[in-house]
C-alpha cells in the first residue's frame, strides 16, 4: 500500500515498520525526531547567457502548491483563518515583480536584474502596509525588540550590539534589549539600522512572507533597512541568496554591478573576493537607479549593489530567497555516499597525501567507486535529504494557542476544521511490525512525525487535500466518536485550526 505525498504530488513508499501506537486515534503514537534589468521591465540583465532555467529553480507557477504540502490533483482548501490573504488583494509576487509569473521565471529567475516601478506594479499605497516608518519606530521603542533581531551598521561596518543594547530595568535585565535612545544617537550620527527577522516578528510580514513563499516554493527571510538622509550602510557587495528590494518611504540611489562570481554559493561570501568586487565597482553599473516609495528591483544572487540614502531617510524591505541549489544535492549525494564500503576506505599505508603522484592513483580509485555508486542512487534518499534541509526553513502559518486549545475542547460533527496554512506535509502506508494486521498511516511534517492506526488513512489523506472540513463528514471511520477523536489529534497536533465558519 502507497499513499499521496502531499508535498510533491508523488506517491510515498511504504517505510519499514517502526513506529507502533495503540489502536485507536486518540493515542499519541507520536514519533518525535531525534533530540540528539534594465531601468523598466524591458530586456533583462544578464550575468551568464544559460539556455535556460533548471526546473527545478524556476518558481511553482501555475503548479501543484509546494507550500503547503498539496499538490496533485487538485489545490488545497485554504484556511479562513487568521493569516489568510484578504480576498480580492493582490498576490504578493505581483506586489513584488511588473511582469507576468511565467515571463519573472523564464527571463529574470536567477539570471537578471528587474527594476519594477510603482506604477507599473499597481501599488498605489507602496509598501507602507508591510511596514511603514512608524511601525519600525514602534518596534524599536515599545517591543522589546532583542539582538539579534536588530543590527547597526555605519561607513560599512556593524556597530557592537554592546554600543545599543542593555538592560530593560526592573524585571527585564536581560542585557540584549535595544535600547532605543542608543539608536536614536547612532541613527542622528549616521548609523543604518537593520531590522532582522521580521518574517517572524511583525504579523503583516509574517502573513506577506508566507504567500510570497508559497508562489515561489522557496523559504524566505526579511530584512528592513533604515537609514539616515544621505547614509549609506553597506559598501559595494554581493548577498548569496536572491534578493527583493522593496522601497518604503524616502528615495535610494542604488548601483548595480553584474557578478564576479555568479551563482555564488552561502560559503563563497563576497568577502572572500573582496578586490575584485571594488575593482567592478569602480567601472560602469550595469544599472543606475533612484528607488522611490512603492518601486521594487529584484537582483539574483551575486549581483554587486550598493545604495545610498538621498536627501531624506530611506526605508526599504529586503526579502531574501533562500533556496536550495544543486549544490545541496551534491552535498546529500556525499552524506550518502558514506554507505559505501569502498569510499570508506583507508588511505593505504605510509601514503603522504602531500604528493600529488601518490595522490594520484587514489584519485583515480575513489573516483571511480564514486562512479559506480552513484549509479544506483535512491532519488528517495536524496529527496529524504533536501526535505529535512528545505522544510524547516519555511514555517506554516503561525496558529493561536488559546484559541486552538478551547476549539479542541469544543469539537463536535458540526465543527469545520482546515488544514493549516503552509503546512508541507507527507503521508505513508506503514505496515505492521508483524507482518499481519492493518498497520499504520504516517504523517510526516516539517518538524515531526506522527503516527494513526491505518483506519485513519482515507480521513487524513481527504482532509490534507482540502476535500473534507465538516468533521461529520471524514470518511472511513466507524462512527462520530472516532471522527471528534481525530478532529481533536490534528487540532492538538496543529496539523489542523478552525475556520470559524
Amino acid at each position: 500500500m502507497t499513499e499521496y505525498d502531499g508535498s510533491t504530488g508523488t506517491v510515498a513508499p511504504e517505510c519499514p515498520p517502526e513506529v507502533s501506537g495503540a489502536d485507536r486515534p486518540e493515542t499519541s503514537g507520536t514519533d518525535r525526531p531525534d533530540a540528539s534589468g534594465v531601468e523598466g521591465i524591458g530586456e533583462p540583465l544578464r550575468a551568464d547567457r544559460r539556455g535556460g532555467i533548471p526546473a527545478a529553480a524556476a518558481p511553482a507557477v501555475g503548479t501543484s502548491d509546494p507550500a503547503t504540502g498539496s499538490g496533485g490533483e487538485r489545490r488545497p482548501t485554504r484556511s479562513a483563518g487568521p493569516g489568510s490573504r484578504v480576498p480580492g488583494s493582490r498576490p504578493a509576487l505581483a506586489r513584488c515583480v511588473a511582469v507576468e509569473p511565467a515571463k519573472f521565471a523564464a527571463a529574470y529567475w536567477g539570471r537578471a536584474a528587474l527594476l519594477s516601478r510603482a506604477a507599473e506594479l499597481g501599488n498605489p499605497d507602496g509598501f507602507r502596509d508591510l511596514l511603514s516608518p512608524a511601525d519600525a519606530d514602534e518596534l524599536l521603542s515599545r517591543r522589546g525588540l532583542r539582538t539579534p533581531f536588530l543590527r547597526v551598521a555605519k561607513n560599512g561596518k556593524v556597530l557592537p550590539a554592546a554600543e545599543y543594547t542593555g538592560g530593560g530595568g526592573a524585571g527585564a535585565e536581560i542585557t540584549d534589549q535595544v535600547l532605543d535612545e542608543r539608536v536614536l544617537g547612532l541613527y542622528a550620527d549616521g548609523a543604518t539600522l537593520v531590522f532582522q527577522g521580521l518574517h517572524r516578528l511583525w504579523p503583516p510580514l509574517v502573513d506577506f512572507t508566507r504567500e510570497l513563499s508559497r508562489q515561489l516554493g522557496q523559504p524566505l527571510q526579511v530584512n528592513a533597512y533604515l537609514t539616515p538622509p544621505g547614509s549609506q550602510g553597506f559598501a559595494t557587495h554581493y548577498d548569496t541568496h536572491d534578493v527583493f528590494v522593496l522601497q518604503v518611504d524616502g528615495h535610494k540611489h542604488w548601483q548595480i554591478h553584474e557578478p564576479v562570481l555568479p551563482d555564488p554559493l552561502e560559503r563563497q561570501p563576497w568577502g572572500g573576493r573582496a578586490d575584485e568586487v571594488a575593482a567592478v565597482a569602480d567601472g560602469p553599473p550595469a544599472l543606475d537607479v533612484l528607488l522611490g516609495p512603492g518601486d521594487a528591483l529584484y537582483l539574483p544572487r551575486g549581483w554587486l549593489h550598493s545604495a545610498r540614502a538621498q536627501d531624506e531617510r530611506s526605508l526599504h524591505l529586503t526579502v531574501g530567497v533562500r533556496a536550495l541549489t544543486r549544490y545541496a544535492m551534491v552535498e546529500a549525494l556525499l552524506e550518502l555516499a558514506a554507505e559505501d564500503r569502498r569510499l570508506r576506505a583507508t588511505l593505504p599505508f605510509g601514503m603522504d597525501v602531500a604528493e600529488a603522484d601518490q595522490v594520484e592513483p587514489e584519485l583515480t580509485e575513489t573516483v571511480e567507486a564514486l562512479r559506480d555508486w552513484l549509479g544506483g542512487v535512491d532519488p528517495a534518499a536524496v529527496a529524504a535529504r533536501l526535505r529535512a534541509r528545505a522544510w524547516p526553513a519555511a514555517r506554516p502559518a503561525p496558529i493561536r494557542p488559546l484559541a486552538q486549545a478551547a476549539a479542541i475542547a469544543g469539537v463536535d460533527v458540526q465543527t469545520r476544521i482546515a488544514p493549516r496554512d503552509g503546512l508541507r506535509w507527507q503521508l505513508t502506508a506503514q505496515p505492521a511490525s508483524d507482518g499481519a494486521g492493518p498497520g499504520r498511516v504516517v504523517l510526516s511534517l516539517f518538524d515531526r512525525t506522527l503516527s494513526f492506526p491505518a483506519q485513519c488513512a482515507l480521513a487524513v489523506r481527504a482532509f490534507l487535500d482540502g476535500g473534507v472540513h465538516r468533521v461529520g463528514d471524514l470518511p472511513g471511520l466507524d462512527d462520530d466518536a472516532d471522527r471528534i477523536v481525530l478532529a481533536r489529534r490534528l487540532l492538538r497536533e496543529a496539523v489542523a485550526v478552525p475556520t470559524g465558519e
